[in-house]
């Protein structure tokens, strides 16, 4: 079970870190990912990261101000977000699937949280 927190109410131009706790396996050896979906809109690839942490991927409109990392020993996945736009507004998701490569879609993972929700105001 992935289990994501931190979101909430925001101003643009704030940051927020939501994190993503994994219960019932360790995530140590699972690549990990964060998806997001705003109203109306489909659901979009954020981040992601290896099992090791050594390689991150980021989306083009998060590029530089989001940060995907993780913490094995504490089984927890995290995504810093800087510069809050009110664009960001949507649900986020975290994402696991074994292996060690990264990977974009959805689909291509094996677990998922029931996500968390961000709201940015202007």
């Amino acid at each position: 079970q992935l289990l994501e927190s931190g979101g909430g109410l925001v101003q643009a131009g704030d940051s927020l870190r939501l994190s993503c706790a994994a219960s019932g396996r360790t995530i140590s050896t699972y690549a990990m990912g964060w998806f997001r979906r705003a109203p109306g809109k489909e659901r979009e690839f954020v981040a992601a990261i290896t099992w090791t942490g050594g390689w991150t991927y980021y989306g083009d409109s998060v590029k530089g101000r989001f940060t995907i990392s993780r913490d094995n020993a504490k089984n927890t996945v995290y995504l810093q977000m800087n510069s809050l736009k009110p664009e960001d507004t949507a649900v986020y998701y975290c994402a696991a699937r074994s292996g060690g490569n990264y990977y974009l879609e959805w689909g291509e993972y094996d677990y998922w949280g029931q996500g968390t929700q961000v709201t940015v105001s202007s």
